[in-house]
This record gives C-alpha cells, sequence and structure tokens, in this order.
C-alpha cells in the first residue's frame, strides 16, 4: 500500500483531501461541505463528524511513521485489542459518574 504509486480519486460521490496541517477535508461531488462516519455491518451510522475525521488522519500519520521508521508491520489501534468498547451513557449521570456503561 505505501510502495510505489497510491490510486486516489476512487469516489463517485464525495472528495477527500489533506493537509499535513489541516487534517482530511471531505466533500460532496457537488463542493458542499461531507462528514466522514463510521457504519456498522447492519448500516447504523455510530459515529461521525469531525472526530471521525481527526481519528482517522491520525491513525494513517501513525502508521505512516511506523512505516518510516522501520516498524510498519505494527498495526496502530485507537483502543487496546482485545477489550470491549465501553460506551458511557452521558445523558443519566449523577455527581459527574455515569450511572450506566454498555459494551
Amino acid at each position: 500500500m505505501c510502495i510505489g504509486n497510491i490510486k486516489i480519486g476512487s469516489l463517485e460521490k464525495a472528495d477527500m483531501s489533506a493537509v499535513i496541517f489541516e487534517g482530511l477535508t471531505v466533500k460532496t461531488a457537488e463542493g458542499k461541505p461531507a462528514q466522514l462516519a463510521i457504519v456498522d455491518v447492519d448500516g447504523n451510522v455510530i459515529e461521525m463528524g469531525n472526530q471521525v475525521a481527526m481519528e482517522a488522519w491520525n491513525v494513517a500519520i501513525s502508521s505512516y511513521k511506523n512505516f518510516l521508521i522501520g516498524e510498519g508491520h505494527i498495526r496502530v489501534q485507537t483502543s487496546p485489542p482485545g477489550l470491549k468498547f465501553l460506551t458511557i451513557d452521558k445523558k443519566s449521570t449523577q455527581d459527574g459518574k455515569p450511572s450506566k456503561l454498555a459494551a
């Protein structure tokens, strides 16, 4: 993937661009601003927005940095592997503590 030519421009309905000091930018084919989203296999949007774009950018840059220093075989994780994602029900908190954790 990193060696040789990298194919870009394969999206039909959107355009992605990146500048090292801005991160990822996405637009529709018509030039309107768009957002990145994480969609599960059932079609549910589970995360979307600028934070998704920033996380994708940081993972890509971290992976590339590992490649440059000779550690390209190391997978970059956004959370410790093998652990379930914990989500906090932010709406129902008491004294700043979450009342419910869902795995």
